[in-house]
């Protein structure tokens, strides 16, 4: 693992008790404070983090890409990381950082970033 990412993580994994967002908080806010890094402040997969990275980050604006994701994939992303769905263990697990329903908004928030549905992209 390269030193950039190796100190990304240790400051990501330090900081984030102290990022927690409050229940209340909309799903964009939780995005800009959990994705943003990584997925860009677009959801364009251009995030500061990338050029440390060795896996690119999904483009979330990606309709026809993200078309091809069903909710369940994105909530289990989100929530247990990439490795819950074979994908990248870079992309962290937000379960102990966000409930259910602030995951499920996200998902939401998701399809309102690539204007698409699972299965079709407008």
């Amino acid at each position: 693992m390269k030193p950039g990412i190796a100190n990304g993580l240790l400051t990501a994994l330090l900081l984030m008790p102290l990022a927690s967002v409050s229940a209340g908080d909309s799903a964009k806010d939780n995005y800009d404070t959990y994705c943003v890094q990584c997925h860009g402040l677009t959801g364009d997969g251009l995030g500061v983090n990338v050029p440390d990275m060795s896996v690119q980050p999904r483009d979330h604006t990606d309709g026809q890409d993200m078309s091809s994701r069903s909710e369940k994939d994105l909530f289990d992303a989100i929530k247990g990381g990439g490795q819950a769905i074979g994908k990248s263990t870079l992309m962290p697990p937000w379960g102990d950082n966000l409930n259910d329903g602030e995951i499920h908004d996200l998902v939401a928030y998701l399809r309102e970033l690539c204007q698409c549905q699972h299965g079709k992209a407008k």
